[in-house]
């Protein structure tokens, strides 16, 4: 059976995807990006908030009884989570860092160190499988009675799907995550060089790939999706980030997206899922 540290690898993650850059409309340790409330100081203390949470995923996933559906322990753990909301938010004296991650990261979590409590191997497609297996139903339960909630209270993700039909991260999810297992880490695996620009390059792929939410609720329309893939092929056309050409246009779309006030927040935590499964399935 693997050994493997879940929460120093959870950790990891989400420092390295705060430390690359430039990442166009997010914060790294040269930018603040798209976001005047937040840098990279307070993420990592964001970072730093969820452990507990982390191991209370992975006590979670070990202490499971494996007789009962796997959507009960996903209950278990969003409560959880309820809880590690507001650990971040004092972390952060009320900003929100890392709501995503509590969701995405914590089911990763979660699901792979019930694999290995199972005495099942890591690999893209058993984590897939059990994550779909903890989320049956997950967007059908929550998008349920989005009519009848008061507007105000409404969440960014659910008024993108009353006014799109976009599930967003919860159909992400509950689809067992396929812009990770099935682009992204097959992706960063095959890339080469220094890290910054392995994951650098491996976000622009994610943002290109995804409909990123964030970057859908700045714009306030679908159509920013179109424009923005126009703007990542011409990264990598120029070499993206082995070459200064295409390191340079990234900082040009990183003031560009300061300027339009434009974050891709929801291809930054797809990023810190495929740094998580590459770290425990050997890739990174």
């Amino acid at each position: 059976m693997q050994t493997i540290d879940f929460v120093q690898a959870a950790e990891r993650a989400l420092l390295y995807e705060v430390t690359v850059n430039p990442k166009p409309g997010l914060v790294d340790p040269s930018s603040n990006g798209a976001h005047s409330d937040m840098d990279v100081y307070t993420f990592i203390d964001s970072a730093v908030s969820l452990q507990p949470y982390l191991s209370t995923a992975v006590t979670l996933a070990e202490q499971f009884n494996g007789n009962r559906s796997l959507t009960a322990l996903f209950e278990e753990l969003r409560q959880a989570g309820i809880d590690a909301e507001k650990d971040m938010f004092n972390a952060t004296k009320g900003v929100n860092t890392h709501k995503g991650a509590v969701f995405s990261l914590g089911i990763l979590v979660c699901a792979t160190a019930y694999l290995i409590a199972q005495a099942q191997p890591i690999t893209s497609e058993n984590v897939s499988q059990t994550v779909q297996a903890m989320l049956q139903g997950l967007s059908e339960h929550d998008f349920a009675r989005l009519t009848q909630k008061p507007e105000k209270t409404l969440t960014a993700g659910e008024r993108q799907f009353l006014k799109y039909g976009a599930t967003g991260i919860r159909g992400q999810a509950e689809a067992g995550f396929p812009v990770v297992m099935g682009i992204a880490l097959p992706y960063l695996a095959s890339t080469t060089g220094d890290m910054n620009g392995r994951l650098l390059d491996t976000l622009m792929m994610i943002s290109r790939e995804t409909e990123d939410s964030n970057l859908i609720k700045r714009a306030g329309t679908m159509d920013i999706l179109p424009w923005w893939q126009g703007q990542v092929d011409a990264y990598f056309t120029m070499g993206g980030s082995k070459t200064e050409e295409g390191l340079n246009y990234a900082k040009t779309l990183d003031n560009i997206c300061i300027e339009k006030n434009l974050s891709l927040g929801g291809s930054a935590d797809l990023l810190i899922l495929t740094v998580y499964m590459a770290i425990v399935t050997d890739v990174l």
